[in-house]
């Protein structure tokens, strides 16, 4: 599968690595394979654990994270890139109601 990237998340303090500094992170298509999950208990991911978050993120973003980075990340990046991940864990038109609920017997 390519490794499409979606919108970039800019963070709010960068991460050093070497001589690098890392701005934004996108979350990469990745995410959409259900390996990304493996060792992965879904209910930890859907329920934020930051240790399957953490994991997952190591996983799927871009540039990858290192365990070092993800511990040390400002708590509001590690946030929002934890809310970027729902929109790709959820079912398509969740929340809406079906149109079983919506039809009259």
């Amino acid at each position: 599968m390519s490794k499409k990237n979606h919108q970039a998340m800019t963070l709010a303090t960068p991460i050093i690595r070497g001589n690098d500094t890392i701005t934004a992170v996108t979350i990469t298509d990745d995410i959409k394979q259900a390996g990304s999950l493996r060792g992965l208990r879904l209910v930890n991911v859907l329920n934020l654990d930051t240790d399957a978050i953490t994991t997952l993120l190591e996983r799927v973003t871009s540039p990858h994270f290192k365990t070092k980075e993800s511990a040390e990340m400002d708590t509001r990046d590690f946030v929002g890139l934890s809310e970027e991940l729902m929109p790709f864990l959820t079912p398509p038109g969740h929340g809406e109601s079906s149109e079983a609920e919506t039809e009259n017997p």
